[in-house]
């Protein structure tokens, strides 16, 4: 608890270029995610719950990408799914074709195995197969989450048309840009680093917590 509230009491707000209506949370420490060491434990918490906050982001997002011709589906990981639906919403407003029979952008979900793989069941498959995807996450550092995710997508027949994020460090994974809605020159002294090569592991500074898009867990 106690590690919890010194946490806490170490926020720093970052503003979004488009909105000061979007405000991230950041905490400075050493912290670990399934990929790499970090010196900010990133919290999109509000933005991806907020209705208000939500909408907004969604409509940032939604400007960022309206180069796209089509778009079928928005694909929704670490918890988004309430941003992913103001933007199926904007897409449909910029009227992006979809090819959908019933006109509208489908938003999903996938599972996700113990090695993280992302599966979608048989009454999903039809969202993702040859549709025309937009891949939504909270947080994105290494880019490995997002080529996990395209390769299963791409295993279900589905076509990248977009990626978006709340907050990512990686400009473009597999030739595709990530739109994001902050990013490094955002949060200035953010830092990610190989495990093997983490300075504050190096010098015998203990991780403060596991984190993750949906968020954090102290040890």
């Amino acid at each position: 608890m106690e590690r919890g509230l010194i946490m806490e009491q170490r926020i720093v707000k970052f503003y979004a270029r488009e909105s000061n209506k979007l405000a991230l949370h950041a905490i400075p420490g050493h912290f670990a995610t399934s990929n790499s060491h970090i010196n900010f434990y990133i919290d999109v918490t509000g933005i991806r719950s907020r209705i208000g906050e939500a909408e907004e982001a969604a409509r940032i997002l939604a400007r960022k990408l309206g180069h796209l011709n089509y778009v079928d589906t928005v694909v929704c990981m670490d918890g988004t799914e309430v941003i992913g639906a103001f933007l199926a919403k904007e897409f449909e407003k910029e009227h992006i074709t979809s090819t959908n029979q019933h006109k509208t952008v489908y938003v999903n979900s996938p599972e996700q195995s113990r090695d993280n793989q992302i599966i979608f069941r048989d009454n999903t498959k039809n969202m993702i197969a040859g549709k025309h995807i937009v891949l939504l996450l909270a947080t994105t550092t290494t880019g490995e989450t997002i080529k996990r995710s395209m390769e299963g997508i791409q295993y279900y027949g589905g076509i990248i048309e977009g990626i978006g994020s709340i907050f990512s460090t990686v400009d473009s994974v597999n030739g595709i840009k990530v739109h994001s809605l902050f990013d490094a020159e955002v949060v200035t002294s953010y830092q990610a680093f190989p495990k093997a090569d983490c300075p504050f592991c190096k010098k015998g500074m203990k991780i403060e917590a596991v984190v993750n898009g949906f968020g954090y867990s102290k040890l």
